[in-house]
C-alpha cells in the first residue's frame, strides 16, 4: 500500500502528502486548479493539540513568520461607531496565516519530501479492484493506486464518486458567505456591521472581504466569479454603511454555503476522506486545524500499519469521530450574521462582557485539543 492518489491541494492534501512522502510512500497530488490558490481567508491554529502537529511537520516557525498583524476588530453600527471590540486572540488563535501562505509552505515542504503534483487535472472515475483502485483522469491517462483520499473540500469529488451524490451527505444550514478583494478605498481598521441576515468585515490586514448572509439554499455557478457576484450583489441590496458599496465593488468573489457534512464512515473500500470532505464546513474556524492533524493521524496510522488499510482506516476513524464533533455541531452563519436585532445584540454582548468571552474562548480551545495525539515514529 505504498502508492497513493490524494484529490486536492488546498490545506489536507499538502499536509497528508508531506506525511505520506516523508514516511516513504510514493504519493501523487491532484488539483483541479491551474497552480495553487493564492490569498483567501486567514486561517488560524490554537491549543498544544495544533502547536504540536505544526512543530512535528517542521513548519511552525515558517507559520509564525507569514503570521497576519493581530488586529482587534471593531463592530460598528450604520454610522461607524464603535459597539463592541472582538478582541485578536478570539478571532485569531494562537496563530493566524492567510490560507494561501499555509498552503505554499505545506506544498513546498510536500514537494521537498518527494510529493508529485499534477494541476488542471481533475479524477472522472474510480473502480475498486482487487489489488487497487483504478483511476481516470479529465486529462492524464488512466493509472492504478493502491488507495486514494479525498482532500477536495466540502464538494469533494471523491466523495461523490466513492460514497455517492452530494445531496446524501452536505446539509444546507442557512447561511452563504463570501470572500472576495475590495479597493484601496476600504482600506482601514477592520471592522465589522450587522444588518438582520447581512454581515460585512472589511478592512485591516487581512485578505479581501468577507460576507455573510442568510438565505435558503440558491442556484449559482460555483466555478464563475461573475455569477457569484450575481448572488452577492442581490443578497447586499440597501445595505447600509458600506455594505451594498463593497458588494459592487468586489472583484475575485468567491462565494459557497455554510453547510455540514455527515458521513457514518469516512472510509469506503480504498478510499478515505480527510479535512472538509469529511467533517464540513461550518465556517467556524476550525477547519484547518482539524485538516493538519487529520493528515498527521491518517499518515501516521498507514505507516505504523505497514500500509494494512482497513486497519489503518478503522484507527483513524476511531481516533478522529470525536475530534470532529465541533464542525458537526457549529454554525458560525448564525453568530456571524444574526437574523434579527436581538440576536445581533446578544452576539455583540459576549464582546461587551468579558466573562462571556472567556467562557467562549474555553470552550473553543477545549475542543481544538479535544484528541489523544499519538507520537508517531518517524
Amino acid at each position: 500500500m505504498k502508492n497513493i492518489l490524494i484529490s486536492g491541494a488546498s490545506i489536507a492534501g499538502p499536509a497528508l502528502a508531506y506525511w505520506l512522502a516523508h514516511r516513504g510512500f510514493t504519493v501523487t497530488v491532484v488539483e483541479k486548479a491551474p497552480a495553487l490558490r493564492s490569498g483567501g481567508q486567514a486561517v488560524d491554529f490554537r491549543g498544544d493539540t495544533h502547536r504540536t502537529v505544526l512543530e512535528r511537520t517542521g513548519i511552525l516557525q515558517e507559520v509564525r513568520r507569514h503570521q497576519t498583524d493581530r488586529t482587534g476588530q471593531q463592530i460598528i453600527d450604520a454610522h461607524g461607531r464603535e459597539l463592541a471590540v472582538i478582541p485578536p486572540e478570539f478571532t485569531g488563535g494562537d496563530v493566524e496565516i492567510q490560507r494561501g501562505d499555509l498552503a505554499r509552505i505545506l506544498y513546498d515542504r510536500s514537494v521537498a519530501a518527494g510529493a508529485h503534483y499534477v494541476f488542471g487535472d481533475s479524477i472522472t472515475s474510480l473502480t475498486e479492484t482487487a489489488g487497487g483502485v483504478h483511476v481516470t483522469f479529465e486529462s492524464a491517462a488512466p493509472r492504478t493506486f493502491d488507495l486514494v483520499v479525498g482532500a477536495d473540500g466540502i464538494h469533494s469529488n471523491v466523495r461523490r464518486l466513492a460514497f455517492g451524490p452530494e445531496s446524501r451527505y452536505v446539509t444546507h444550514l442557512g447561511h452563504y458567505y463570501a470572500l472576495a478583494d475590495l479597493p484601496d478605498r476600504f482600506a482601514g481598521p477592520e471592522q465589522m456591521y450587522n444588518e438582520p441576515g447581512r454581515m460585512l468585515v472589511s478592512g485591516g490586514s487581512k485578505a479581501g472581504a468577507l460576507f455573510v448572509f442568510a438565505a435558503d439554499e440558491l442556484t449559482y455557478d460555483r466555478h464563475s466569479s461573475a455569477d457569484m457576484k450575481r448572488v452577492l450583489l442581490g443578497a447586499y441590496r440597501g445595505m447600509g454603511w458600506r455594505g451594498e458599496e463593497a458588494a459592487a465593488a468586489a472583484e475575485n468573489v468567491y462565494l459557497d454555503s455554510v453547510s455540514q457534512v455527515r458521513l457514518d464512515h469516512y472510509t469506503r473500500g480504498r478510499v478515505v476522506l480527510v479535512g472538509d470532505a469529511a467533517y464540513g464546513n461550518t465556517l467556524g474556524g476550525f477547519g484547518t486545524g482539524l485538516a493538519i492533524v487529520a493528515a498527521y493521524v491518517l499518515a501516521g496510522e498507514l505507516a505504523e500499519s505497514g500500509g494494512e488499510h482497513e486497519r489503518a482506516f478503522l484507527a483513524y476513524e476511531d481516533a478522529f469521530r470525536d475530534y470532529a464533533k465541533i464542525a458537526r455541531n457549529g454554525n458560525a452563519g448564525r453568530y456571524l450574521a444574526p437574523t434579527t436585532p436581538r440576536g445581533i445584540r446578544m452576539r455583540n454582548w459576549i464582546f461587551k462582557y468579558r466573562f462571556l468571552l472567556k467562557a467562549m474562548m474555553k470552550m473553543g480551545n477545549q475542543a481544538a485539543t479535544d484528541i489523544s495525539l499519538k507520537n508517531y515514529a518517524s
